[in-house]
């Protein structure tokens, strides 16, 4: 019997380790459902406090692009100058922008 068949679903589990900062993959977990994943996670990741918020996503809905579409998915957009964070200023006070 195909190991696979045996293991709970996949979850991305990502941290937010302070207000305002984003949330950055920590890792991986298996759970049975949302609750379930949520919880692993706290548990495996945020043993020593070292974070705010947990986000788990099953990895089945994570969709990303492949190498073969580098070349048109990630084409400089030379013609859309507006998409440049050179045309605004970050106003004061934003600490992490």
């Amino acid at each position: 019997m195909d190991n696979k068949q045996n293991q709970l679903p996949l979850w991305e589990v990502f941290i937010q380790g302070k207000n305002g900062n984003p949330h950055r993959h920590a890792g991986s977990i298996h759970a049975s459902d949302k609750n379930m994943a949520l919880q692993n996670a706290r548990d495996i990741y945020t043993r020593r406090g070292e974070g705010r918020s947990i986000w788990v996503v099953k990895s089945d809905n994570i969709i990303a692009s492949t190498l073969d579409e580098e070349g048109e998915f990630f084409d400089t957009t030379d013609d859309k100058v507006y998409r440049h964070p050179t045309f605004y200023k970050v106003p004061e006070g934003v600490k992490n922008m």
